[in-house]
């Protein structure tokens, strides 16, 4: 199995650092409003990674985290007049929602940034104390970016060029840095924010502090891959790897993994272009498997365009496979119990090519392009061959390497059963019923249950609306 590193920019053999166990951290979303399409690429590649290496025998401890605390979760607790950890928590559990729409699998642990303050602080005065990072006059934490000399060898950045002209390290309190480079640690707080003890002033840590100890925590000093999207890659990813060696004085990830940007009709997403599309907006015209399968049509390091006809494109293609699987589970009802022929045989020999060439291309840095266009080929194969005289052990093994080869990608190949409009109705009304006895957990439950079954519920002064996805 071969990993494009980010950090050698070549392909190399992964070798796992304990053989059979895969320790991997992927930075998660900032949780301040509903995801959107972006944050979605990256959640569905490492689950894809993640869900390839299980099938290969590996255990993977998947760390994916929120962060919980900063700028912008602030702002909007203040705009609505909460505490910030209202606003964290309300778009933690949508995220989770979405999450199980586009079926990505919970990790193996979800932390959250401010439960792992004192692990923050801890490693903080690390830092100082092997003068990578010094306090400022009014508590402030700088680090030294230069201190450490290999600053800039994932990004493959030059420090003085940074300094000359790339600003995007930089931030507010300048003056009161050693170097314009060095970049926050931790920083005061100010009125209206949460905050935190430390030896050097109530506030909270900077953003990329949290990652480097949560990682630790969760997954040791050395792990074996760190991925995310390729616009964290500096400064977040450098700045990790600045801190974590500094302090832990070992190497902090083997490989890194970075998928590409994802664009809306060939410009970049902005909610000031009004291009800009949530998880949730998606789900009320697709199916989010649909959205799944579009995303996994590219290579994770290819930047992909999202616009309607890619989408109905790859509507169009989900539904070829799910067809496909549907016909082989009617015939499987239907097949009888006999032994297979020998023709059978041969022709499953010839099936299992396809699944040869899924591995290959899943072992080539994880082209799901490729390994995608080989589930077609089974399905070619499958609707060709498979038919009234076949044998049920045929049929069984047709479908189990289809479906194998789906769930791998996290396709789901089940048709949902339609939900009648009465039925739909019902449940509303038992939705209100609890919602009336303050039972705000069914409440949840039957509104999830309902959009898992392709129903948008719409709650207006007039009651609430509905439709279907």
């Amino acid at each position: 199995m071969k990993i494009y590193n980010t950090l050698t920019k070549q392909k190399e053999e992964f070798i796992p650092l304990e053989e059979g166990k895969v320790k991997m951290y992927v930075c998660g979303p900032t949780v301040y409003n509903l995801i959107h399409i972006g944050n979605a690429r990256p959640m569905i590649v490492f689950d894809t990674v993640r869900r390839y290496m299980e099938y290969k025998g590996l255990e993977v401890n998947y760390v994916s985290n929120f962060t919980d605390v900063d700028d912008k979760i602030i702002k909007k607790a203040m705009e609505e007049g909460v505490e910030s950890e209202v606003i964290s928590e309300r778009y933690i559990e949508e995220c989770k929602k979405d999450m199980e729409g586009l079926n990505v699998k919970p990790a193996t642990t979800h932390p959250l940034a401010t439960k792992e303050i004192d692990g923050m602080v801890d490693m903080i005065s690390t830092l100082i104390k092997k003068r990578h990072a010094y306090p400022a006059a009014d508590g402030t934490v700088y680090y030294r970016t230069r201190s450490f000399k290999e600053y800039g060898k994932l990004s493959h950045k030059n420090l003085d060029d940074l300094q000359g002209g790339n600003r995007s390290l930089l931030v507010s309190g300048e003056e009161q840095k050693e170097d314009p480079l060095d970049f926050v640690l931790w920083k005061p707080r100010k009125a209206g924010e949460p905050a935190w003890h430390s030896p050097w002033c109530d506030g909270r840590p900077g953003w990329h502090i949290e990652c480097s100890v949560m990682s630790r925590k969760y997954l040791g000093e050395e792990i074996d891959i760190h991925a995310g999207g390729e616009d964290l890659v500096f400064p977040h990813h450098e700045n990790e790897i600045a801190q974590s060696e500094a302090a832990n004085g070992k190497t902090f990830a083997r490989y890194w993994m970075h998928n590409a940007f994802l664009n809306i009709d060939n410009k970049k997403m902005s909610k000031s272009a009004g291009n800009f599309f949530t998880v949730r907006d998606i789900s009320e015209k697709y199916d989010l498997q649909v959205l799944r399968f579009f995303m996994l049509s590219a290579h994770y390091r290819s930047p992909l365009n999202f616009s309607a006809d890619l989408m109905e494109a790859a509507k169009n293609g989900l539904e070829r496979i799910k067809t496909a699987a549907e016909k082989l589970r009617e015939l499987q009802a239907k097949a009888s119990d006999g032994k297979l022929t020998g023709q059978e045989e041969a022709s499953l020999l010839e099936a299992k090519e396809f699944l040869v060439k899924f591995e290959t291309a899943m072992d080539d840095d994880f082209n799901t392009a490729d390994a995608i266009a080989a589930i077609f080929e089974l399905v070619k194969f499958a609707n060709t061959n498979a038919n009234e005289e076949s044998s049920k052990p045929y049929v069984d093994a047709l479908l189990k390497q289809l479906t194998d080869m789906a769930d791998i990608c996290g396709l789901i190949l089940e048709t949902k059963e339609e939900i009648l409009d009465e039925d739909i109705e019902a449940l509303i009304q038992e939705r209100q019923d609890a919602r009336k006895a303050k039972n705000f957990a069914r409440a949840d439950e039957i509104r999830n249950q309902l959009l898992s079954q392709g129903i948008i519920l719409e709650d207006t002064r007039e009651g609430v609306k509905w439709k279907r996805a």
